[in-house]
């Protein structure tokens, strides 16, 4: 699904337009969504791009991730993303979530293929909501997710966007 080409994408999304998409995505989960969202909006700003989808994920110290989305900007369309990684470290469990990703600084919708090192573990948590964060140059991916299942710990990895699905966490 992709509705127009890349270019610019200068317009950005204000937390009252995330916060309505936040809670029509997660549903009647979303009890610290608005708390989360702020968080984000006071490290980051305000996004340019944001992705919703979900993903799933095991680990025993050393785990995989795979996801699926749509990203939504407001001048460049809509477009299929699908993102899977590694990660290691002190992490054990499994888990299933829907997430929610804010993008910073995206300068065309082709940057978001590439791989975006993070620390995995929740840097912010309320009501059940998690962010974390990752970063590729300047540009910041920012997943907020809820979910179900029991994984715990924290891993270094990253996430690896592409256009196509692939079971390869490389």
């Amino acid at each position: 699904m992709q509705t127009q080409q890349g270019g610019s994408l200068s317009e950005t999304y204000s937390s009252d337009e995330i916060l309505t998409a936040g809670h029509q995505f997660f549903g009647s989960v979303a009890q610290g969504l608005a708390s989360v969202i702020e968080q984000a909006f006071e490290q980051y700003g305000q996004p340019n791009a944001y992705i919703l989808g979900q993903e799933g994920g095991g680990a025993l110290f050393i785990g995989a991730k795979y996801g699926d989305g749509t990203m939504y900007t407001r001048n460049a369309g809509t477009h299929q993303v699908f993102w899977q990684g590694p990660s290691l470290g002190l992490n054990i469990g499994a888990d299933g979530s829907r997430v929610m990703m804010l993008v910073y600084n995206l300068p065309a919708v082709e940057a978001i293929y590439d791989r975006y090192p993070g620390v995995e573990g929740s840097i912010f948590a309320v009501g059940g909501i998690g962010m974390t964060a990752l970063k590729l140059n300047d540009v910041y991916v920012v997943p907020i997710s809820s979910g179900v299942g029991l994984r715990a710990g924290v891993a270094v990895g990253y996430l690896n966007f592409t256009r196509e699905p692939t079971w390869n966490p490389f």
